[in-house]
């Protein structure tokens, strides 16, 4: 029998023990079984990770911007190189589809890519100032001991939007993972280092949240929070922060809208609903889980999704002819279940699906593929985000009920609009009440563009060079070019 993997805290470039002497057992998805053992930590390990990460942000953010980046460069490679048996870890642990993991992973080195070719490309901004003898300029600094908080659906990409822009900026870190989903950052960490990231640049701390993350994000010492996670989550970070007053950006969920137009490619657009919402089980934040179809097609569109959807293959990770594997937590399934129970009892109908799924041998957290029609809009399946392979369908008429029912949410991540009419998108695009919008496709990312939410989808950006400046501070500066003497000092100027 195979032992069962422990993964410690990663701190100052080596393997702590935590203090408590606790460990959570982290549950393989596909069969419910624990597989590793994680630190479960508490406030005192957070203080050695930070003060870790502040001993190493002298020597790290006095480096020139030219080494960081290269060095960047060689930890891409680094990732890279290493990518599939991280793929590995990270299916396993959260039980998404290996088919889906590997190519994301063999794609984000290039995130680490992205902010290496930045690091000495960060510049300031000479500024117009309309004080006569004046020179005004803005300069940019690295922050200091940044906190990064990951969830458990896509650990190593929503660690790679953040964590490559932190290093470039000069900035050292704190990691702290999910509890359901953490083996694959601390595996990513060492291979990290082993390319030649200084020791304490990367700190990593496991457990749960309110022992681990809300030190971490109240602590003192930190200056910057980068948070992705759901509204609950985020609304406890705000308020822990506020003690040290971090730089936040919180990226969290989303009840993102999809709409299908009469002259759209329906193929695509059916294409695009699938990928939107069952892909990765549906836990994505961006998943399109409302789709809004002109009636001319209704009717023909939910037949044409609902015979897709149940062609769909359910099955473990690991199976390459797989198309859903399970939900990552156990509580998904119970929650899914009992949303879509309330929505029938208030009149909705299940066009398809709406049950867990049993897997060979009874084990697993696995759930069916679910098109719901007949919607009240009161029903919370079709308000609150479900983070389940669920999606909500209803027809609309004209393109300014399609904006309405789009903009009916407190959300504001994603959005698709599926049309041939290209004005038609252009006119719809500045309408729409959201971060992101898609046209003829869905789920489309890359570090060189920008991405953040409205509303309670939170705020601040990850990607693009806009990015990168949420893990910097800003210095304003004005110089006196004149030499005479200052007429009256009691004056502003």
């Amino acid at each position: 029998m195979n032992a069962v993997p422990r993964y410690e805290h990663w701190i100052e470039g080596g393997w702590h023990t935590p203090l408590s002497r606790r460990y959570l057992e982290t549950f393989d998805p596909s069969d419910g079984r624990p597989w590793a053992y994680i630190a479960s930590g508490d406030s005192a390990d957070v203080d050695r990770a930070v003060e870790a990460a502040r001993k190493a942000f002298p020597a790290w953010s006095a480096r020139s911007p030219r080494e960081r980046g290269a060095l960047l460069m060689a930890l891409a490679d680094a990732f890279a190189d290493h990518a599939e048996e991280l793929a590995l870890v990270e299916s396993r642990d959260n039980g998404k589809l290996l088919r889906e993991v590997r190519p994301l992973i063999q794609y984000l080195p290039e995130y680490f890519r992205y902010f290496g070719e930045w690091a000495d490309k960060i510049s300031g901004d000479v500024i117009s100032a309309d004080k006569a003898d004046m020179f005004a300029f803005r300069e940019w600094a690295p922050i200091g001991v940044c906190a990064l908080v990951t969830p458990w659906n896509s650990p190593l990409y929503l660690l790679s939007t953040k964590l490559p822009a932190a290093l470039a900026a000069g900035n050292t870190v704190v990691v702290k993972p999910s509890e359901h989903a953490s083996a694959s950052t601390l595996e990513l960490v060492q291979v990290l280092e082993k390319a030649g990231l200084p020791s304490g640049v990367v700190n990593v701390v496991t457990g749960l949240g309110p022992d681990v993350g809300a030190a971490l994000v109240r602590h003192p010492h930190v200056g910057k929070v980068a948070f992705t996670g759901g509204l609950a989550g985020a609304r406890s970070v705000i308020k822990a922060s506020a003690e040290n007053l971090a730089k936040l950006s919180l990226e969290l969920g989303g009840k993102s809208p999809q709409l299908v137009f009469g002259d759209a490619d329906t193929g695509a657009a059916v294409a695009g609903v699938l990928a939107g919402v069952f892909a990765a089980s549906g836990q994505s934040c961006v998943a399109g889980s409302r789709v809004y179809v002109q009636r001319g097609i209704y009717e023909p569109f939910v037949a044409e999704l609902v015979s897709r959807a149940q062609q769909i293959k359910i099955g473990p990770p690991s199976d390459p002819d797989s198309d859903i594997g399970p939900v990552a937590v156990r509580d998904q399934l119970d929650s899914t279940s009992g949303l879509i129970s309330d929505a029938v009892a208030l009149g909705a109908r299940v066009a398809v699906g709406g049950t867990p799924w049993e897997a060979p041998g009874g084990s697993g957290w696995y759930f069916r593929p679910t098109v719901l029609c007949d919607v009240p809009s009161e029903a919370a399946i079709a308000r609150e985000e479900v983070f389940g392979p669920v999606v909500v369908i209803t027809p609309f008429d004209t393109e300014q009920e399609a904006v309405r029912l789009a903009n009916d949410t407190e959300y504001g991540l994603a959005a698709g609009i599926w049309t041939r009419d290209l004005a038609r998108a252009h006119r719809l695009i500045p309408q729409m009440q959201t971060g992101l919008v898609w046209v003829n496709t869905y789920r489309v990312a890359s570090p060189t563009v920008p991405f953040g939410g409205w509303g309670l989808s939170g705020y601040g950006l990850e990607g693009g060079r806009e990015g990168l400046l949420e893990f910097m501070h800003s210095t304003s500066v004005w110089i006196n070019t004149s030499s005479a003497a200052i007429d009256d000092p009691f004056r502003m100027r």
